[in-house]
């Protein structure tokens, strides 16, 4: 059977990935599918770096706002919507394209990975709900952290829902669930050009800076006290960086100053995590948007081996 065409375009935050996309979409006749797990959420805009309308440019996308901020969402979720769509995508004769930087949730629609069949044990499940319940969060995190440290550094200690279904999968499968999910990665599902984007560390560095300080004034605290208002607390989405800093600043825990410094440093290095992971995770073909470089040149090269590929 002959394989579905997919662009897939990666790369840390902030490396122009959305401009990138709208250009490369008008060319292939492409509809974008968010490949970011935080975009999903209603009302969480300015945070986290959600595309406009304005920036669209009559591009369809799809996944934006989704959910309310108080909801889950999970890889197995983002592959059970995507797939359909990119056949839905493909039947309209246009190129699905996914554009993000979640690598895992990208990498769960591009390979085998079955979710349903992962193993599981209730009364383990319970017992480790009791430690949650008796010891806290960070009790069952450190768990997770002595036997599987590749995901307990994805997960957040809040998230205790992940956690504890990290720990199952080591309890029942006696592997890490970092390992039993690499483990199911075969041949790609699609027929694939995987464009990732990377650029200078420090000029990176400078343009996360500036991300930040264009988002304060375009309204991030008053988009995270709306949040905050209306009790939203130990969900998935408040977790997103943006928003658990600004959370400390309105609890008091930290100064207004320092909430927007430790957003640029964790925006840091939440970039170069992204950098790693998808240079060890994924078999991507790399351009470098290190200014100064002709970009109009650059999109037709990008172009040019999409073209090629697919």
């Amino acid at each position: 059977m002959k394989k579905r065409k997919l662009v897939v375009i990666i790369g840390p935050t902030a490396v122009g990935k959305t401009k990138l996309s709208i250009d490369l979409a008008h060319r292939l006749n492409g509809e974008i599918i968010s490949g970011d797990s935080m975009q999903i959420y209603k009302g969480m805009d300015i945070g986290t770096a959600k595309i406009t309308e304005a920036e669209m440019e009559g591009i369809k996308h799809h996944l934006l706002d989704i959910k309310n901020p108080d909801e889950d969402f999970s890889v197995a979720e983002f592959q059970h919507r995507v797939r359909p769509l990119i056949d839905e995508i493909s039947n309209q004769s246009k190129t699905p394209m996914i554009v993000g930087g979640t690598g895992l949730y990208i990498q769960s629609v591009l390979y085998n990975y079955q979710f349903t069949e992962n193993p599981s044990d209730p009364e383990f499940r319970s017992n480790m709900e009791l430690v949650l319940k008796e010891k806290g969060e960070h009790a069952i995190h450190e768990m997770l952290e002595k036997i599987d440290p590749e995901s307990a550094s994805k997960i957040h200690p809040n998230n205790s829902r992940r956690v504890i279904r990290a720990l199952e999968v080591f309890h029942c499968t006696n592997k890490p669930m970092s390992e039993y999910i690499s483990s199911q990665e075969q041949e790609l599902l699609y027929d694939v050009a995987l464009v990732g984007l990377t650029m200078d560390r420090d000029i990176l560095y400078e343009r996360i800076n500036k991300r930040v300080d264009i988002m304060v004034a375009q309204g991030l605290f008053e988009e995270v006290k709306w949040l905050y208002d209306k009790g939203i607390r130990n969900t998935q989405s408040i977790q997103a960086i943006g928003y658990k800093e600004i959370y400390d600043y309105f609890d008091g825990k930290i100064t207004f100053d320092d909430a927007i410094n430790q957003l640029k440093q964790n925006s840091r290095r939440y970039a170069k995590r992204q950098l790693t992971w998808f240079r060890n995770k994924m078999d991507v073909n790399w351009f470098d948007m290190t200014p100064p470089i002709n970009y109009n040149n650059m999109v037709d090269e990008i172009f040019t081996y999409i073209a090629g590929k697919l």
